[in-house]
């Protein structure tokens, strides 16, 4: 039996079905992927992003997990953390959307040295004027002068034809910054539970991303049920689900409390991530 660990869940699982044990002792990162194909001419690509245009995009369950491991693994890697939500002054297209927030971003990495991020498309659902018009969210490791950035966002719309309702209307929830401390896991993992997993709206446009960084970061490690026994012994167990099923290789899932008695336990994780942005 091996343990594929995260914080604060540990999934146990029989290695019969695949016949060893995984090589790595780290799995998650985008450093592992295999190279990829030769790429496609300009003419295929065209026609290829054209149908994905008019297909609408959502989270799976296997995106919402991935988005809060990588999350998670971002707020142990930096003390402080923001949370931006960047709205519009009007109706905007799926497509326009996504096209301000690149220009939004590649912006903030010409003037930071270290930028890294996450980021969520939502629907709005309060705004009964723009009902259902999209916004995003997006949890960075930079410091917002909060003016600055908040006059570049409303001018970068003006400039790109998104108008205001009103002349002069510059509302200051466009740029909304609040700052998370990434030493208490529970605030982040609460964003990520309010935002990301209840996260069901469909989008013509991509539906999440993060920065080259973030998607290197290792988000699992491998185990004995050794280093689960810890958590036994500590009373750290919140709850356990144990599969019947003969033919799923998955035996149990322990949800771990995650606290400062803990979290040292993921110290090798920790060290591994670190490890990882200094190169």
């Amino acid at each position: 039996m091996i343990v594929k660990n995260t914080y604060g869940s540990s999934v146990a699982f029989t290695v019969k079905p695949f016949g060893k044990i995984p090589e790595n002792e780290f799995t998650g990162s985008a450093l592992q992927r295999k190279k990829q194909k030769p790429k496609k001419s300009t003419k295929a690509k065209k026609k290829e992003s054209k149908d994905k245009e008019r297909k609408e995009r959502f989270l799976s369950v296997r995106s919402k997990r991935k988005i809060r491991k990588k999350i998670t693994c971002f707020a142990r890697c930096y003390k402080r953390l923001s949370f931006v939500t960047l709205t519009f002054l009007n109706k905007v297209s799926d497509d326009e959307a996504i096209n301000l927030l690149r220009k939004f971003i590649d912006n903030a990495k010409k003037r930071s040295d270290d930028f890294q991020y996450v980021w969520v498309a939502e629907r709005q659902t309060k705004n009964d004027i723009f009902k259902g018009n999209v916004h995003f969210h997006m949890i960075t490791n930079k410091y917002w002068k909060i003016e600055k950035w908040w006059n570049y966002w409303i001018d970068l719309q003006l400039k790109n034809g998104i108008e205001p309702r009103k002349k002069d209307y510059r509302p200051s929830s466009a740029f909304d910054v609040k700052q998370l401390n990434s030493n208490n896991i529970r605030s982040i993992a609460s964003y990520v539970t309010k935002y990301v997993t209840k996260n069901d709206d469909g989008f013509k446009c991509q539906v999440w991303n993060c920065s080259k960084r973030v998607s290197e970061l290792y988000t699992d490690f491998y185990s004995t049920v050794e280093f689960t026994d810890q958590f036994k012994r500590m009373g750290a167990i919140l709850k356990e689900l144990k599969n019947t099923d003969r033919k799923n290789p998955v035996i149990n899932v322990k949800m771990i409390d995650l606290n400062r008695q803990t979290l040292p336990l993921y110290k090798r994780l920790d060290d591994k991530n670190n490890a990882v942005l200094k190169n």
